[in-house]
């Protein structure tokens, strides 16, 4: 080839390869986060990032599936959305390696019905439905179990299954759907377990319409949560601290009254 022609070509070349893949932006950060409460309390934290010189660009999902996927093929640096029990799940099954950066904030979780207005009301046979996903499908049976309703052979076991339950008295015919499908289905069934922010978003208020609720020592913490890769980069680490400011503190308190709960 003529060496001419191949300096140009080279170049261009280089030229795309560039644009392929930008290079890092030191003043920005990506998070990954479901709606309620957490881009909430992302929108709190982003002047107190600017003042630290960093853009917070927050991408809200509906699922609890994308924010990991995207975080482990790094299209976001961060996610906000999960608690341990549910990375710990989702690492095993997709042998992945994401970490825990800092505990943010409890979101306690409920069951919720329109056809009853206790849990004692609930009919024999009585059609329920719980997430589908591994750690929230044990953290529904275990509120269950503490409400009287179900008895399970060790409550304790955060991974508890429906084949675990030993006391099932009224017969109750569970239904497992994704997170986000329950509170569209309230009306459809006896009972439903709802995560707290799918319950804030659909307008439920935990507070007052739960029949059943975590108490406020509940383990299932959320995190922000990064790659073994960049979980020491300084606009992770300073995205850390705000997310544990006073500022977002008492936001949760003012702003959730008890639906939310801070975690540190």
């Amino acid at each position: 080839m003529n060496k001419l022609l191949a300096l140009p070509l080279f170049a261009a070349a280089l030229a795309l390869s560039a644009c392929g893949k930008p290079a890092a932006d030191d003043s920005r950060l990506v998070v990954a986060a479901t709606a309620v409460p957490h881009a909430e309390i992302l929108d709190v934290v982003k002047p107190l990032m600017e003042k630290e010189g960093i853009k917070l660009d927050v991408r809200v999902f509906n699922d609890y599936v994308q924010p990991n996927d995207q975080l482990v093929q790094k299209q976001v640096d961060v996610n906000y959305f999960q608690t341990e029990p549910y990375l710990d799940a989702y690492n095993r099954d997709r042998k992945t390696t994401l970490v825990t950066v800092t505990g943010v904030h409890i979101e306690p979780f409920g069951a919720y019905s329109r056809r009853i207005k206790s849990l004692a009301d609930l009919p024999n046979g009585a059609d329920v439905v719980i997430p589908n996903d591994p750690s929230n499908n044990s953290r529904a049976l275990i509120l269950l179990d503490k409400a009287g309703v179900i008895k399970l052979k060790d409550a304790s076991n955060a991974l508890s299954t429906q084949r675990d339950i030993v006391e099932n008295p009224k017969q109750l015919k569970f239904r497992e759907l994704d997170s986000a499908m329950l509170p569209r289905v309230l009306d459809q069934v006896d009972l439903a377990l709802i995560n707290t922010n799918y319950a804030l978003d659909a307008g439920l208020n935990p507070t007052k319409d739960a029949l059943a609720i975590e108490s406020s020592d509940s383990p299932y913490v959320n995190f922000l949560v990064a790659r073994t890769d960049n979980k020491d980069d300084a606009r992770v680490q300073k995205l850390a601290k705000a997310l544990t400011s006073p500022e977002v503190k008492a936001f949760i308190e003012q702003k959730y009254k008890g639906a939310v709960l801070p975690a540190f």
